[in-house]
């Protein structure tokens, strides 16, 4: 009895692992797709305070756009810690997970001190550059996370006996 109750909760926290680390991974593109938009309008400096806004937490719509960014980058680096966190008390986690997780909720607060050190410095370009490669770098990690996380609980042909 008791090993069926521990393969459920298995099975249970492997299935939120798997959903968590693809939300992460949703969020994340959003991120980069509002930040891209937020480059390529202009709109870097709307918000020229950092971490909020003037007028606090609830901007008004001249700094919405900016504002948004910011939010959406805070939920992800929280998802992105939290997944870390999540692969680290798995029974079923292996180093591969653990490693591109842990990797990212580094690159994940890189990306957030940077994007303050972007604001402060009015958009230097080689830091905007910078904050872009580790952007790429942050996805192609939370992106094998996710991959990693939905084998959780499958074995590998190469373990199975014939």
């Amino acid at each position: 009895m008791h090993f069926k109750v521990c393969k459920a909760h298995s099975l249970l926290s492997n299935l939120f692992l798997k959903y968590l680390a693809l939300a992460s991974l949703v969020i994340l593109y959003s991120l980069m797709f509002i930040g891209g938009y937020i480059s390529a309008a202009g709109l870097g400096l709307t918000c020229p305070e950092w971490p909020l806004c003037p007028n606090g937490i609830f901007p008004n719509d001249k700094y919405f756009i900016e504002w948004t960014h910011r939010l959406i980058a805070a939920t992800t680096g929280v998802l992105i810690v939290a997944t870390m966190v999540g692969t680290w008390i798995s029974r079923d986690a292996c180093r591969k997970i653990k490693f591109t997780s842990s990797l990212a909720s580094a690159l994940v607060i890189t990306q957030i001190t940077l994007g303050a050190i972007v604001i402060d410095t009015k958009l230097h370009a080689v830091l905007v550059a910078v904050h872009l490669g580790i952007g790429i770098l942050l996805f192609a990690m939370v992106l094998l996370t996710v991959l990693f996380a939905f084998r959780l609980g499958k074995k590998s042909i190469l373990h199975t006996k014939t």
